[in-house]
């Protein structure tokens, strides 16, 4: 069965120096701290690209299964995060294999800034879905939050499935035979659309 994969792409990505710091678990706000935050974000600014890729499917419950339109499962997290919905919206979001260039290059010269730019792009696809999510809500109306593979009793290797419907290579973004993705920076999740 063939899906109709949309895309977006989100080319100014907003950074919040708190979100950040929280990612980096810094304790403080010490000068020396704002200064490689501020060094970092002016090496990752220009490497940041937010693409994302999605499809709407409409979704059924059958006593303690759901059929998500493009697999089912038994997950009783999702199915209760999901009760009030009668469509989804499937989607793969990243900031770009550049970031992990980046992260990679400074990893050996400077590992405190290697980790601090793995806390910028985090904060950055952190930034891209919720806008996302945002003109989710804008298009379709109230919806629930994104709910992502790996979490509560959602298995982790439903990514299969999603990496199969969703053209995800025209963002750059692959899935490894250990479930990994390409950029590391990137996330999957489905949108429940409510009932209207």
């Amino acid at each position: 069965m063939i899906f109709t994969t949309f895309y977006k792409t989100y080319n100014e990505i907003t950074l919040d120096k708190n979100n950040i710091l929280r990612y980096m678990k810094a304790k403080d706000n010490a000068p020396e701290i704002q200064s490689l935050l501020d060094e970092c974000i002016a090496l990752s600014k220009d490497k940041l690209k937010g693409k994302v890729c999605y499809s709407v499917f409409d979704i059924s419950f059958c006593g303690d299964t759901l059929d998500l339109g493009f697999t089912k499962t038994d997950s009783k997290a999702l199915k209760t995060h999901l009760e009030n919905c009668n469509k989804i919206v499937l989607f793969a979001s990243t900031v770009g294999i550049d970031i992990d260039m980046l992260v990679t290059k400074y990893s050996p010269l400077s590992p405190s800034k290697a980790f601090c730019i793995g806390a910028i792009g985090t904060e950055a696809v952190e930034n891209v879905c919720d806008r996302f999510c945002d003109d989710i809500v804008t298009e379709y109306g109230e919806c629930a939050a994104r709910f992502s593979p790996g979490y509560a009793d959602l298995p982790l290797d439903m990514q299969k499935e999603i990496f199969s419907v969703l053209d995800t290579k025209k963002i750059g973004l692959s899935l490894s035979d250990s479930l990994l993705m390409t950029p590391k920076k990137s996330v999957t999740a489905i949108i429940g659309i409510k009932n209207n």
